[in-house]
């Protein structure tokens, strides 16, 4: 069973998603409270399992409407994916993959996990 786990830092507060093994499957922007925090966990959850896959590490891939994740590839050469609510706001993004196959596993485990993970503060 997945958790989101909320980190305070120097910045202000953040949250990571993590599987049941305790691998961080995507991380939020730094948030200035806790309640706008708390706010990202619950549009990940309502907008993670709805969203479908838009590719753009395709040239002429169909356009998906939010909310969606998007997988592209970064200046490393990794895969990642970011999650984007029905605003069109990023809410979530991955660490790099080093292939697709990696990415739609762990957009995959975001749809599973994200709906029913509980909400922790990390010690």
């Amino acid at each position: 069973m997945g958790k989101f786990v909320i980190k305070f830092t120097k910045a202000g507060v953040k949250f990571d998603l993590k599987a049941g093994n305790g691998e961080i499957i995507a991380s939020s922007e730094t948030y200035k409270a806790l309640a706008s925090c708390k706010n990202g966990i619950e549009s990940v959850r309502k907008n993670s399992a709805k969203a479908e896959v838009e590719d753009l590490s395709v040239e002429g891939a169909p356009t998906v409407k939010h909310p969606k994740f998007q997988v592209y590839v970064d200046k490393a050469g990794e895969y990642r994916f970011r999650l984007k609510a029905t605003n069109g706001e990023i809410i979530a993004v991955s660490e790099g993959y080093k292939s697709k196959a990696s990415c739609l596993n762990g957009i995959e485990s975001t749809k599973k996990n994200a709906p029913d993970a509980e909400v922790v503060i990390a010690e």
